[in-house]
């Protein structure tokens, strides 16, 4: 069973484009959002199994969208993934202290990798 993911980002040209590098053998991509309310929203109505998360939302924080995602929706626990054009250790206590399952570089986003953080 291919896992259902959403994407959440204020860029919609990179939505485009991971939407459709993401999806295929391995991702059903189901949706995108560009704000915390559009994902809360989108996570409700289509009851994603991942929700790929970029840190950086332009005026919100992807860390406070994980906190409520997870809140909202403990199903998710292992399912929110954080994405960030900056590696992971710019973030360091930041991304351990969030309830995400892992953190994915933007340069390094694809179904495989997605795969492997959420199985951990």
């Amino acid at each position: 069973m291919r896992p259902r993911c959403l994407i959440v980002d204020d860029n919609e040209f990179f939505l485009e484009i991971a939407a459709a590098s993401l999806a295929g053998a391995e991702l059903d991509v189901v949706g995108t959002a560009t704000n915390s309310a559009e994902a809360l929203r989108q996570v409700s109505e289509l009851r994603p199994d991942v929700v790929l998360v970029d840190v950086n939302l332009g005026e919100e924080s992807g860390f406070d969208l994980a906190r409520m995602l997870v809140e909202h929706y403990p199903q998710l626990a292992s399912g929110v993934v954080l994405i960030s054009t900056r590696t992971e250790e710019d973030f360091g206590e930041l991304i351990e202290a969030s309830p995400a399952a892992g953190f994915i570089s933007k340069m390094q986003l694809s179904a495989r990798a997605v795969r492997e953080v959420v199985a951990r």
